[in-house]
């Protein structure tokens, strides 16, 4: 993947690919801790004057953030100063570590860009972190949407008893959840989709816009109130299990 436009006259900071433009401090962190892994990272500009950048990278379970300036003549990082940014990323790639404030070493493994492969038709997603006003750091962070999250509610077939009832759905990383109501604290189950073998529509139910989840022990059938909701759902199950299989 290329960073870099081959058009000479755009900006090349705006070609960079995990520059973020005016994400803040705080949704860099949301964003990174809820979606990246240790050592990803991220460009952003800094509200510390004009010029002013910070590098955003994430040291397990917390994020450091590093100041740049953008200068006439290039960027400066720490003691050291790059005339491009091209340069600026082959001495992350040779000298990949980071000393913190607390004198830890952190690598920096992996660019986090600010285009993301997800699905696209489907509402409710979140293609980063959606900040809210008046959130502080501390609450911020364990509440942020995760990628591709998707509520909403479904009709479901019982288990033994083959009624249909009426259930609030949550789709969070992956992990689906149903629950009685919008309004109820606990789920009445959570299931783990790294277990689901299939997605599809199901025309088997008298029901119309119907679809089911193929597991080992049980196959899940659900239907949405619309044909483009169902789609919506599927969209977004199929594309979280082909992101479990490419982490196998």
């Amino acid at each position: 993947m290329s960073f870099y436009s081959d058009d000479s006259s755009t900006d090349e900071l705006e070609t960079l690919g995990w520059y973020h433009h005016d994400l803040s401090r705080h949704a860099a962190e949301a964003l990174l801790l809820s979606n990246g892994t240790d050592g990803s990272y991220l460009l952003r500009n800094s509200n510390e004057g004009e010029g002013s950048l910070a590098l955003s990278v994430r040291a397990k379970d917390s994020v450091k953030h590093f100041h740049v300036t953008r200068k006439d003549n290039g960027y400066s990082f720490g003691f050291n100063e790059y005339p491009t940014l091209q340069h600026f990323v082959i001495h992350f790639a040779n000298q990949p570590l980071l000393g913190s404030d607390a004198g830890t070493l952190m690598v920096l493994k992996s660019p986090y860009p600010w285009r993301v492969e997800e699905p696209s038709i489907y509402e409710s997603v979140r293609v980063h972190t959606a900040i809210q006003t008046g959130r502080t750091e501390n609450d911020l962070v364990p509440t942020a949407p995760s990628l591709g999250t998707k509520e909403g509610y479904l009709t479901k077939q019982g288990a033994f008893v083959k009624n249909w009832k009426q259930r609030w759905f949550t789709l969070n990383r992956y992990e689906l959840k149903y629950f009685k109501d919008k309004g109820s604290e606990e789920p009445i189950r959570t299931v783990d989709l790294k277990a689901c073998s299939a997605v599809q529509f199901d025309y088997s139910q008298e029901r119309v816009n119907c679809f089911c989840l193929v597991f080992p022990e049980r196959t899940f059938y659900l239907c949405a109130k619309t044909g483009v909701e169902a789609d919506e759902w599927i969209k977004i199950l199929r594309w979280k299990l082909s992101q479990i299989s490419k982490g196998r």
